[in-house]
């Protein structure tokens, strides 16, 4: 990640995340309803092994459990995010839509469908 102070802004601003340490190259968030924090990493950072130092993030997706999806997709377009994945319903019975932040991470919102 090239701009952790971006990434980390993004979830703070749109999705209820709060810094809770903060360093050059790293970010710590965490929610008071999250079983997990969500951590950034400048890419080169000696805290990363060697091998990973460089290397970008594909195949991850940030998901979060929302109730209300259309009202949470009519939230982030209100706040001028766009929506790079249109909300759908799968055959399996999980509604979702997402988002991208500023460093290319997918967001990805997700209801169950009753």
């Amino acid at each position: 990640m090239d701009d952790v102070p971006a990434s980390s802004a993004f979830l703070t601003r749109h999705f209820g995340f709060r810094e809770q340490m903060a360093a050059d190259g790293f970010a710590s968030l965490t929610r008071d309803d999250a079983a997990m924090d969500v951590i950034f990493l400048k890419r080169g950072i000696e805290v990363l092994q060697e091998g990973f130092r460089d290397q970008h993030a594909s195949g991850l997706i940030v998901a979060l459990v929302v109730s209300g999806i259309e009202d949470e997709e009519r939230r982030l377009r209100d706040e001028g995010i766009t929506i790079t994945m249109a909300l759908r319903e799968e055959p399996w019975g999980e509604k979702l839509f997402q988002v991208t932040d500023p460093n290319g991470v997918l967001i990805q919102l997700v209801e169950w469908a009753s």
